[in-house]
């Protein structure tokens, strides 16, 4: 299992980053580059405890898809969605924020593990690791200049 984790500032209210974090209105615009859109599931608004969306995206030139289940829901302080459905062998996501003077800060934390056994392990480090690390902070940067023009 690969765990990457990433901390972003934001302005704004813990429960302003925790809400927008949770909109599939938001995802989608924030992930425009891979053409990420929901096609199953919660397809608009927000999401909440047991919701589950099925995303449909192109990374890598590939065509992906991905079911993915809010498990845990904690406003505004955490919420965690995982894979139930997809193209790894384990996806974990927990979203933290904590309140601070005027400002919010959010923690990525995401657990995987490629399929594939040992082959899978070395993509996990030498291509996926930093993709995603990418992926989710240009994700992070959408949020917060969403938040800054409020």
């Amino acid at each position: 299992m690969t765990v990457i984790e990433l901390t972003t500032e934001l302005k704004g209210s813990a429960e302003e980053a925790f809400d927008l974090s949770l909109d599939v209105n938001v995802h989608t615009e924030s992930m425009s580059a891979s053409k990420e859109v929901a096609i199953a599931g919660v397809r608009s608004g927000r999401m909440s405890l047991n919701d589950e969306v099925t995303w449909r995206a192109r990374h890598f030139g590939i065509p992906w898809r991905m079911t993915s289940r809010i498990t845990a829901y904690d406003r505004p302080r955490r919420f965690v969605d995982e894979q139930v459905n997809g193209p790894f062998a384990q996806f974990r996501h927990e979203h933290r924020f904590a309140a601070e003077q005027n400002a919010t800060r959010m923690i990525d934390r995401i657990e995987f593990s490629a399929p594939l056994g040992l082959i899978g392990r070395v993509v996990e480090r030498l291509v996926l690791a930093g993709y995603l690390t990418q992926l989710i902070g240009r994700r992070n940067s959408y949020l917060a200049s969403k938040l800054a023009a409020r």
